[in-house]
């Protein structure tokens, strides 16, 4: 008797506190969820935790997906390999001058960025290619020799190269690659080429160190995952979130570690986009809450907005990284944000965070000092015997007493009034990153629904909503889960830019297609080449674009069909549109012209849909149990019914003051809200701004 094939997919969310399981059965459409702290020693033992509590095995499935911080990680907190760069002449110190940027103009206390390479470890060749590509110094293997015994005698352990425009001829950093990859089998070694094929030295150079300085410990990490897979007789796919969304395969993440930055995070997007498909939305913004950091996306016009540079680690102090990803806003708040007094008795929460070991007091894990989630505990907002299902008791008095010493007694205020504080603060940074994903691109959040999700999202997002006065919240089902679910309805994914300078009046749509099509066949190619099959493919042109004098561009989708019909006027139409939209104004009758050509290929793979729930009538049929619950100094204790997530019906509504438990997570709906169930089973929350 032959063994029934494996017909499950596992996607396995890993983050700073939690990891999160989901596994879809192709076959029924059933999707089974997992919940475990995240354990830092050994990531691996945390999604093996999650899958046994989902209540399944590696041996049942045809395809493993994996989202993970380890590459953010990795570069903030400083922690990657003792790496060097190889450079043309003149340029080595091209990583630490930067853009020269100021953004803090009267900040005594600025502090500019610090290049990951230190510059005793940034070392020269003569080579150097014109901008068109041709050698106008050849590459020298007796200068590679020179610098191979130096890299020894540092005990270099990953190498970055960087020549000057290798994005239009390669053959430099090529050459060098094979040679330092003879002299050195156990190195890690990445080119700049490999990753980007756009202009700007300081950009591709920050982007290939940090692949490199990231690289040897994230490639190790996935290593282990793979033997890990291999034991546990797993023989299917392994397929990497990239920051764009889209897949890739676990060989080629080795090798491009970098495009993993916002893998996590980005899976969280893609589901909101799914999300909003689903129920007729155009535009949403995705809030992302979960123990360590908040984060923020946006969807509009059924797109997710992308960006073709990131400051990573903030604007003033941050090293960009040029490559296509969803444009993520993130802050250090989260549920395990630790809650501090600071000179002058100010009230600071976060960016530091009680992660997952030892975690928040009320885990009774050896946590010392309050944060987040002990402050909703406190407030009754959340169960201390329903916690992840009850599979995970919390100490109330522990997390009440230690609030008490450190925070209210210091303040001269009540421990209810401390703990409403402490989340209200955190409140308004989140919504910060809210802002930054719509304010800075031309948008109003106050013309967005929020799609609010992770562990501690549907606890906080009213809040976050009325800062800005956004009008609605939607809490999806499973939101503890949410970015797990993403990464099932995200697609294989493969993008591409060239630069290419051209005035726009005097484009040649013969050449440009040309290219279009050489990076559309080459990503369809790997797509097809992939362990997992698809459907079909789907292309996504774009340009970056500039009026003629200005230094930067913005990138600008423009549909094939303009391509095919050689519209000059329509490209420079949905030009001045998107520069109406970033930046205020647009000019009709400037010039404009093109610097880069980009392409996005992606092949579609079979998504989970999720059933209707069965219609109900507007009162829920199940009474709810009650207990107070501490909204605001003015309202004091409230007793507040308690819905549990699984006994709703669709179209059943609730007004708050009420909670709405699951598996993962708790839905708080304040005082003048109004909930109602949808076809789907999101929560669809009305806030009442006027009473804020």
């Amino acid at each position: 008797m032959t063994a029934k094939p494996a017909q499950s997919r596992i996607a396995a969310d890993v983050g700073g506190t939690f990891t999160d399981i989901a596994i879809f059965d192709e076959e029924t459409g059933a999707i089974k969820l997992g919940k475990c702290l995240t354990t830092p020693g050994h990531l691996i033992d945390g999604i093996n935790d999650g899958v046994r509590k989902a209540g399944s095995g590696f041996d049942e499935a045809n395809l493993f997906l994996h989202g993970t911080t380890t590459a953010i990680n990795t570069l903030l907190e400083r922690t990657g390999a003792r790496t060097a760069l190889v450079t043309t002449q003149g340029f080595r110190d091209i990583y630490e001058i930067g853009r020269i940027n100021r953004p803090e103009a009267y900040n005594l206390f600025f502090k500019k960025h610090k290049p990951l390479i230190d510059r005793a470890l940034r070392f020269e060749v003569s080579e150097r290619m014109y901008g068109s590509g041709e050698v106008l110094r050849p590459l020298l293997d007796t200068e590679l020799e020179q610098i191979a015994q130096q890299l020894e005698r540092e005990q270099v352990e990953s190498l970055a190269i960087m020549f000057m425009h290798s994005y239009r001829n390669p053959a430099h950093e090529v050459h060098a690659k094979q040679f330092f990859e003879q002299r050195f089998p156990q190195m890690y070694i990445t080119a700049s080429h490999a990753l980007s094929q756009e202009y700007r030295e300081y950009e591709r150079t920050s982007t290939v160190a940090a692949n490199a300085y990231i690289g040897p410990r994230v490639s190790t990490y996935l290593k282990e995952i793979v033997e890990h897979l291999e034991e546990k007789k797993f023989d299917g796919g392994f397929l990497i979130v990239q920051s764009t969304g889209g897949l890739y395969d676990v060989d080629t993440a080795q090798k491009e570690c970098i495009r993993m930055l916002e893998s996590g995070p980005a899976a969280g997007v893609i589901g909101t986009r799914e999300l909003c498909r689903d129920i007729g939305l155009k535009n949403a913004i995705a809030f992302d809450m979960g123990g360590t950091t908040a984060k923020s996306g946006v969807i509009l016009d059924g797109n997710v907005l992308m960006t073709t540079n990131s400051m990573i680690g903030g604007y003033t102090e941050g090293l960009p990284v040029q490559m296509p990803m969803i444009d993520i806003q993130e802050v250090g708040t989260g549920g395990g944000s630790i809650a501090r007094l600071a000179t002058g008795k100010a009230l600071r929460v976060g960016p530091q965070s009680a992660g997952s070991a030892p975690g928040p007091v009320c885990y009774g894990l050896g946590g010392l000092e309050p944060t987040v989630t002990d402050a909703n505990l406190i407030l009754g907002r959340l169960s201390k015997d329903r916690f992840l299902g009850g599979d995970m008791q919390l100490d109330a008095e522990a997390a009440r007493q230690v609030l008490q010493l450190q925070v209210a007694d210091p303040l001269g205020i009540s421990v209810e009034e401390a703990a409403e504080g402490l989340i209200r603060i955190a409140a308004v940074t989140m919504s910060h990153v809210v802002q930054r994903v719509t304010t800075e691109r031309g948008l109003d959040a106050r013309e967005f629904p929020m799609v609010a999700f992770g562990g501690a999202g549907p606890l906080h997002a009213v809040l976050v909503a009325r800062e800005l006065q956004m009008p609605q919240v939607i809490i999806p089902n499973a939101p503890g889960h949410f970015s797990a679910f993403g990464m099932l309805v995200a697609d294989l994914r493969r993008d591409y830019v060239r630069t290419r300078f051209t005035p726009l009046e005097s484009m040649d749509f013969e050449d440009v297609n040309a290219m279009f099509e050489a990076m559309e066949l080459e990503g369809a190619a790997q797509i097809r080449a992939a362990a997992v099959k698809v459907a079909d493919l789907s292309i996504q042109r774009g340009l970056d674009m500039r009026y003629v004098g200005q230094e930067h561009a913005v990138s600008v989708d423009i549909p094939t069909q303009i391509f095919e019909q050689q519209d000059i006027a329509g490209i420079k139409r949905l030009f001045d549109a998107m520069h109406q939209q970033r930046y205020g104004y647009c000019s009709e009758t400037e010039r404009a012209e093109v610097v880069s050509i980009r392409t996005s290929v992606s092949g579609e793979m079979p998504r989970p849909s999720l059933a209707e729930l069965p219609q109900g009538d507007a009162q829920p049929a199940v009474t709810p149990s009650q207990r107070p619950v501490y909204f605001s100094p003015s309202q004091g204790w409230q007793d507040t019914p308690v819905y549990q997530r699984a006994t709703l019906s669709s179209g059943n509504v609730i007004l708050g003051p009420a909670l709405i438990e699951e598996y993962a997570s708790t839905t708080v709906i304040f005082p003048g809200d109004r909930l109602t169930v949808d076809r789907l089973g999101n929560l669809i929350i009305e806030v009442n701004n006027e009473s804020y």
